[in-house]
């Protein structure tokens, strides 16, 4: 064999490896993809249920309004699935943003009593106001997003 069919051979298995190298890594590209997809479905059912749990609780009377709509806002915010058509979260935001500014856990428990209740009264009025919609919308939650 001459040098020259060497050569040619020789870049032929050579392209034939990198092609081979190339396949493979995009099959590791799909394999990620799927695994990706899968788990943001799994993600989405999770929060999916976790939402029909507090959108129940709150129809119940199980959940304090205020509290309910937060956590019932932060979760939707998490949630990349689909919604039902007549889902108006409007409620949730201006409620959420309403209540942005009132401290939570240790730092509700330093505030002087007197502050405190005026957070609560301004959370029952907030409360008072908005508890149609909300109900409203916690009864399209109930029956799940999908």
């Amino acid at each position: 064999m001459q040098p020259t069919e060497w050569l040619v051979l020789s870049g032929l298995l050579l392209i034939f490896l990198l092609a081979g190298y190339a396949a493979w890594l995009w099959y590791q590209v799909w394999r990620n993809r799927q695994r990706q997809a899968e788990s943001l479905q799994a993600r989405n059912q999770r929060l999916a249920g976790d939402i029909r749990v507090l959108a129940q609780a709150l129809l119940d009377g199980q959940l304090p309004a205020i509290e309910g709509a937060i956590r019932l806002k932060v979760l939707l915010d998490n949630y990349s699935g689909a919604r039902p058509a007549d889902l108006d979260i409007e409620v949730l935001e201006t409620l959420y943003n309403a209540t942005a500014h009132i401290p939570t856990h240790a730092a509700w428990k330093e505030l002087p009593l007197a502050e405190r209740r005026q957070h609560e009264r301004h959370m029952a009025e907030l409360e008072q106001q908005h508890r149609d919609a909300l109900l409203r919308t916690a009864e399209v939650l109930r029956h799940g997003l999908g």
